[in-house]
Parts: structure tokens; C-alpha cells; sequence
């Protein structure tokens, strides 16, 4: 019993000098420190839209996000868009479009539509009266040549390059953005964005209630002033002004008193004539009495 108790004994003094040696060769636990959480920020609010969304007939959800969006088929799925339609392709611009928004280093573009509506109110004939290379500028010039977001027009630096080129005085386009619309000025037409028709990252399409005509369509031609013409020469009676007459009849010009100095000398010569005949009548009858 005595041995039992020693072996367990010296059992339990070995178990205990092993576990100090372990704790010391064993390498101190770090405490645990929590991370500190971090700051939760809020997302900055997404700049509000200047141009309010078109009812539900927008094709905007019906048309894939993808760079090869066919603008005419927007257009019609739009309804309303007839006339622009139309002449986009008889000028073929609608080709230059396509292409442009399938060039990835294109910068997008931005098309300002006007509907059929707004076309009705030109004057009857006003389009057919433009020669094609109007039509082409007209249209070409309803076209941004980048990608304007419906809440970044207020960015835009007037006058707003579009596709029609830079003619500054004949056309210029300048937007003002305030009070959460945005107004359009072309020098001849004042009109404002109406909605959004379709828009990606790509490509924006608005609708405009009026044409915007460019204002070198009403330039008119100044035609050189014409030189003054002389006055024609007086003729020979206009030149002698005539002669007022006095009571007794005869002119008082005193033009009309010079005479001729053949007339003069003519009349000389009739007057000696007479004169001597006369005398030599006298000297005939004196001799004709003494006889």
C-alpha cells in the first residue's frame, strides 16, 4: 500500500515538472486584438436628371445595352419620329451614325429629336425648299458629337459642338440648364428638352419641341450697292436757258441781241448800197432842174 502511494506520488511530481518545462519552452499567446471596424460611408447620391423620362412607350428597357443599338429602330419603337426618320435616310447621315457608336474610341453621341409634331409647325414646303446639303446640315445639326447624360448638360461649354461643324454666327448651339430643365437656343429657334427617348453609355436620345433650324438658313445675301450712275449731259436747248420775253415782244436775253458777223457785215453792205443809190437819185434830178 506504502509503494502505491509512493509510485503515484512520484507519478504526480513528474506530471507536474513536465508541465512547468512545457509552459516555459512554450511561446506566450498574444492576446487577441479586434480590428477596428471600419467607417461605414453612404454612396454619394447620383446626380439628379435634368430631363424628366418619356411615359412608358421609351424604348429605353426594351433595347439591349450593347454598342451595335440601330438608332432608327429606337426611333420608331418611339412612334412619332416619321419625319426625322426619314431624313436621316435620304441623307444617309443614319450611316454615319451606326458606324460611329461601333467605333470604340467614338466618345458616343447625343441626338436631340425632334417628333412630327414639331415639324408640322415649319412653314408648308420649308423642307422641300432646302437643297441636300441643307437638309444634310439640318439634320446633322440636331446631333452632339458626344454622350451628354440627362444630368449633365449643365457641363456643356457653349457654343455645343455638334456634327454640322463649327460656323460661328451661322450655327451655334447653346444649352442653358436651370431650374431642372434645359433650354436650347440656335439664334433663330428657342425650345426646350421635353424627356428622355432612349439612353445607354453610349448613345442618348432626347426629344426637343422644336426643329432647331440653324441660323445661317435665314441669312439673306447682301448684293453689292450699285454705283451711282452719272447724270446724262443736257442737250443744246437744255443747255441755253431761254430767253424771257418784255412787254414790247422782243427777248431780253442778251444772247439774242449778238448777231452773226457775217449777218452783221451783210447788212452793211445793203445799207451803203441803199444810201448810195439814193444820192445818185438826188444828184439825177438835181442836174435834171438845172437843165
Amino acid at each position: 500500500m506504502m509503494i502505491k502511494n509512493q509510485s503515484l506520488l512520484f507519478f504526480t511530481i513528474i506530471l507536474l515538472i513536465s508541465t512547468t518545462t512545457i509552459a516555459q519552452l512554450s511561446p506566450a499567446i498574444s492576446p487577441v486584438v479586434q480590428p477596428n471596424p471600419k467607417p461605414t460611408t453612404t454612396p454619394a447620391a447620383s446626380p439628379k436628371p435634368l430631363v424628366p423620362s418619356l411615359p412608358s412607350n421609351s424604348p429605353s428597357e426594351n433595347i439591349p445595352d450593347t454598342p451595335t443599338v440601330d438608332v432608327i429602330a429606337i426611333l420608331r419603337q418611339a412612334k412619332s419620329f416619321n419625319t426625322l426618320i426619314r431624313l436621316m435616310k435620304i441623307t444617309q447621315l443614319i450611316n454615319q451614325l451606326n458606324s460611329q457608336l461601333i467605333t470604340s474610341k467614338s466618345g458616343g453621341l447625343t441626338i436631340l429629336a425632334p417628333d412630327d409634331a414639331a415639324f408640322s409647325q415649319l412653314k408648308p414646303g420649308f423642307l422641300n425648299s432646302l437643297s441636300d446639303g441643307q437638309k444634310l446640315e439640318l439634320v446633322q445639326f440636331h446631333v452632339i458629337s458626344d454622350y451628354v447624360s440627362s444630368s449633365n448638360f449643365d457641363t456643356l461649354t457653349n457654343p455645343v459642338r455638334t456634327l454640322a461643324g463649327a460656323k460661328p454666327g451661322k450655327v451655334e448651339l447653346n444649352v442653358i440648364s436651370y431650374g431642372g430643365s434645359v433650354n436650347i437656343s440656335t439664334g433663330a429657334v428657342n425650345t426646350t428638352i421635353d424627356g428622355i427617348i432612349y439612353t445607354d453609355k453610349h448613345l442618348a436620345i432626347y426629344k426637343v419641341g422644336k426643329v432647331l433650324l440653324p441660323l445661317d438658313f435665314f441669312a439673306v445675301a447682301k448684293t453689292p450697292a450699285k454705283a451711282p450712275s452719272l447724270a446724262p449731259e443736257p442737250s443744246d436747248s437744255a443747255k441755253a436757258p431761254k430767253a424771257d420775253k418784255d412787254d414790247t415782244g422782243t427777248s431780253s436775253d442778251s444772247s439774242s441781241s449778238q448777231v452773226n458777223p457775217t449777218e452783221q457785215s451783210s447788212a452793211g453792205a445793203v445799207k451803203i448800197n441803199v444810201v448810195a443809190l439814193g444820192l445818185a437819185f438826188t444828184v439825177a434830178a438835181a442836174a435834171t432842174m438845172h437843165a
